[in-house]
């Protein structure tokens, strides 16, 4: 921006910070408390949301490797039935869910992790996205399971009401109480701060990059900023006056879109290199267990790749469970199997991508950060090192990309906060009451942040929001836990009801069966 102009908003920008700085710092001690572990810094949240994926996978019998065909199949539409409660079909909840992960954690964050924990955190983000995918489905089909609808047909859900309901069923409904508010209290304030303003933020960043810098953009001045977040705030509005169903056409179609050329480009770096693809993926494997020049050595690429995998595919987070409750479906686990695939295609497939882009195109800046770690030095790519790491990379095969990378980044934010839009409006609904007086202000506010996010960096503000992110895992993973044996038997009905279908049963029959199934344990209950 222009000298004369950015007085004021810097002004601003530190105002605020000085206002939430002492709060962001106390509750960031509190929430990524570290323990030393061999010499490294642990933060106990990763350790928190690692744990859980390994207890799910062990407590469902690695439900994501043995039942990935039939979320594949649900995914098709293939058990879909008209005549379901909901408002969108199982494809449409998982693009939905997906548009609120994929982002720009899955072009930056990646870099960021392959820059401070070398080559070998990318063989961890794998792991945790993998288990990840475990903890997605306890938490997704709880979303269905307890889910509410209005009046007009439209859907509440999410961990403010299966913690709630859901504990209350199990004798616990104090704590249900408790645990509801603080996740959604913790979701909403990430919504303003970390869904909304940090993608317009970073996303204009892209844009002012590649239109003549901070000092010949025109997007650099207050007024091309302003003009940014207008436009931008207008077509999230229109999404979001929608609702779900809207939202589920817009991602259904932008999600896998954007998802498959962002990999045919990294596809198209990684031919151009073809003959570093074993190197590369040697590197990785060999650097996981013996990192060079990584601070932490094992432990700290662990650390990093957790983090990394944690912040981009948010399983325990229990944000995705507000989106994927709004599908048709009469069997909450049908969804659960679904939502698996949404930590594998984010963190698996699309971070996996980024990482072998990075590592075999060896690109200036990755080589520099590469050096200065083996060295034991600190490397300083300024303030836009996940995307210039990235964007190098590709520069190296591909000149022009960094123009299609920029309208990535910026469908990766739209798409992105219009389902953080829809996430807030459950929670803000779930604390001060739904009603369209109560919805209007929420979009009135969330609009207003757009705008503001365009010209602010606020940069304590989006530390706050980690904060309140990884707070919401504390709150919702603890209920999971109380909860698993729910989803255990959600999940034998939809397997009964799998093999019933595929056997030619009709729904009818299959229905017939399983009312029959429910009084006789009800009976037996009773005696």
């Amino acid at each position: 921006m222009a000298s004369s102009e950015t007085t004021w908003t810097d002004s601003v920008d530190e105002a605020v910070n000085n206002v939430f700085e002492p709060v962001a710092s106390f509750l960031g001690d509190i929430v990524f408390y570290t323990v030393n572990i061999f010499g490294t810094d642990f933060p106990l949240i990763v350790g928190w949301l690692v744990v859980a994926g390994l207890v799910f996978s062990a407590y469902f019998g690695l439900a994501q490797v043995r039942h990935l065909k039939v979320a594949y199949r649900l995914v098709r539409g293939k058990y879909d039935q008209k005549d379901a409660p909901g408002e969108v079909n199982h494809f449409q909840a998982l693009t939905s869910a997906v548009s609120g992960t994929v982002g720009l954690g899955n072009i930056a964050g990646v870099a960021i992790a392959i820059s401070i924990g070398g080559p070998g955190a990318t063989f961890w983000m794998i792991l945790c996205g993998l288990l990840g995918m475990a903890t997605k489905f306890v938490e997704c089909t709880l979303g269905v399971k307890y889910r509410e609808f209005n009046a007009d047909g439209t859907v509440n859900g999410g961990p403010m009401l299966y913690l709630r309901k859901g504990l209350a069923e199990r004798g616990k409904a104090g704590l249900g109480k408790v645990l509801a508010i603080g996740a959604a209290a913790s979701l909403l304030f990430f919504t303003f701060f970390g869904g909304n303003l940090f993608q317009v933020n970073q996303s204009l960043e892209q844009v002012v990059s590649v239109t003549g810098g901070q000092d010949d953009s025109i997007f650099a001045t207050s007024g091309g900023a302003i003009f940014f977040g207008l436009v931008l705030a207008g077509l999230v509005a229109l999404v979001l006056i929608g609702g779900m169903k809207s939202i589920g056409a817009v991602t259904s179609r932008l999600v896998p879109s954007m998802a498959i050329i962002y990999v045919i480009a990294c596809l198209l770096v990684i031919t151009f290199n073809i003959t570093e693809v074993p190197s590369a993926l040697g590197t990785i494997f060999t650097e996981a267990f013996q990192p060079e020049g990584v601070a932490g050595g094992v432990i700290g690429a662990l650390i990093v790749g957790f983090q990394r995998a944690a912040f981009s595919n948010e399983a325990g987070i229990g944000s995705a469970p507000i989106a994927h409750s709004a599908v048709k479906t009469k069997r909450p686990a049908t969804e659960g199997l679904v939502a698996m695939l949404e930590p594998f295609i984010d963190t698996v497939i699309i971070c996996t991508m980024t990482a072998l882009t990075i590592v075999i195109a060896g690109g200036p800046l990755y080589q520099q950060t590469r050096d200065a770690a083996i060295k034991g030095e600190e490397f300083d790519t300024g303030t836009g090192a996940g995307i210039s790491i990235t964007s190098d990379a590709f520069d190296t095969a591909l000149p022009w990309f960094p123009y299609v990378l920029t309208v990535a980044v910026v469908l990766f934010a739209f798409s992105t906060v219009i389902t953080w839009g829809y996430y807030g409006l459950k929670c803000w609904g779930y604390l001060f009451g739904y009603s369209k007086t109560g919805e209007l202000v929420y979009k009135v506010l969330f609009s207003i942040i757009i705008v503001t996010g365009a010209l602010l960096s606020l940069g304590t503000l989006v530390s706050l929001a980690d904060s309140t992110l990884f707070m919401a895992a504390l709150f919702n993973i603890l209920g999971l836990y109380f909860l698993a044996p729910v989803v255990r038997k959600e999940l034998r009905k939809v397997l009964n009801y799998v093999r019933r279908r595929d056997a030619g049963e009709s729904e009818e029959e299959i229905e017939a069966a399983e009312a029959a199934e429910e009084a006789q344990e009800a009976s037996l209950r009773k005696a």
